[in-house]
């Protein structure tokens, strides 16, 4: 078995690591009770839902959490003593940074390789993150990996896709033509793209995320989930709410790329210009799978600045001792909006990556 977290985490079939103690009469804490799975508020909405094509979606989450335990062990959810004092509620971070890539992206890539039994090879375009997620998971079940990097992509990820031996296309155009181009090459050489927003396998793999968030509680009220491409949101949202039909779940995008949240709210897919220190958090052109998840299940999505996203990362690691990125930092940044709302109530925070070049790490150290 390859482990992906070698560190003190819990095996899938283990007990869940932590779950919000029920308090009694003079404090004392009760023993934790083991979370159940809700009846199905949604009936299997949570399980099929319609494309705007009206093409059923299935998505069998027990059947990624199968897959994913070949290779990996689940990763860490702790209450933040700190976090919880600062925001006056409950908080437990989900650190998805403590992966060989420092980043939750390998879940859905090695889940869609898996799911399609994919053996001659797999492409795909990313500003990094995503990159490194389908590097990682080629070289994991042996086959070869293409990732098409845009102008400009992050140099930190650069450098880990290409030790993680897959073949790096450097193309002089925007994220949206460096698809363009993968699909292309992908199509001619009979290869599989894996598309970050509109594959069944991906939204699977993120959504084991929710699997483990909502099996390790036995209260949870508010999920906040950091979004770029969407599909980490709809799938965590789906699977959370088969745990706790009454949780929120908030979607949170950078205001300097603000496609997802503006097509949520508008119902239809929205084209919106990108600029944001955040890349992980870019998405110019919904997909319309991740899209339709979103709606279906997500409760409310919302923008939050490049300031506030550096303020968030300096605050996760000096308040929960958990290094992230900008865009890993979205969770955090989403729940101080929320301020008395969230006060008293058990929220999720969920670190998505820490993928963050020296110069990004310099800013987040000045961020007041």
């Amino acid at each position: 078995m390859r482990a992906l977290y070698a560190g003190a985490a819990l095996a899938y079939a283990g007990r869940a690591p932590h779950r919000r103690h029920r308090r009694l009469q003079g404090g004392a804490a009760a023993e934790p009770r083991t979370a159940t799975r809700q009846p199905r508020v949604l009936a299997e909405a949570d399980r099929v839902f319609r494309r705007r094509a009206q093409r059923e979606v299935v998505i069998d989450v027990n059947a990624a959490v199968g897959r994913l335990q070949q290779y990996a062990r689940i990763t860490p959810f702790e209450r933040s003593l700190l976090l919880s004092h600062d925001l006056a509620c409950d908080v437990f971070v989900k650190n998805e940074t403590v992966s060989q890539i420092a980043s939750f992206k390998w879940r859905g890539a090695l889940n869609d390789i898996l799911r399609e039994k994919t053996t001659r090879g797999v492409v795909t375009s990313s500003t990094g993150n995503h990159g490194q997620g389908v590097a990682w998971a080629a070289r994991a079940v042996g086959v070869p990996a293409h990732i098409f990097l845009p102008l400009g992509a992050n140099a930190t990820k650069r450098a880990k896709i290409e030790i993680l031996g897959a073949t790096i296309h450097d193309i002089g155009h925007d994220l949206d033509g460096a698809k363009e181009i993968a699909i292309e090459f992908a199509q001619r050489e009979g290869l599989r793209f894996i598309d970050d927003g509109d594959s069944e396998g991906v939204i699977e793999g993120a959504a084991t995320i929710g699997t483990e968030i909502g099996r390790a509680l036995d209260q949870l009220d508010v999920v906040f989930v950091p979004m770029g491409s969407g599909s980490l949101a709809g799938g965590v949202a789906m699977e959370v709410k088969g745990w706790h039909p009454n949780a929120r779940v908030i979607a949170i995008q950078s205001s300097g790329s603000p496609a997802m949240v503006e097509s949520f709210h508008a119902r239809k897919a929205i084209e919106r210009p990108a600029n944001t220190i955040a890349d992980g958090l870019i998405c110019r052109v919904p997909a319309q799978l991740a899209l339709d998840s979103l709606i279906e299940f997500v409760d409310d999505a919302i923008t939050v600045s490049d300031d506030e996203l550096l303020c968030a990362a300096r605050m996760m690691m000096l308040r929960a001792n958990v290094l992230v990125e900008p865009s890993g930092a979205a969770s955090l940044a989403g729940a101080l909006r929320f301020g008395e709302e969230i006060r008293g109530k058990a929220i999720a925070l969920i670190a998505t990556g820490a993928n963050a070049t020296a110069e990004t790490l310099t800013e987040i150290m000045a961020a007041v």
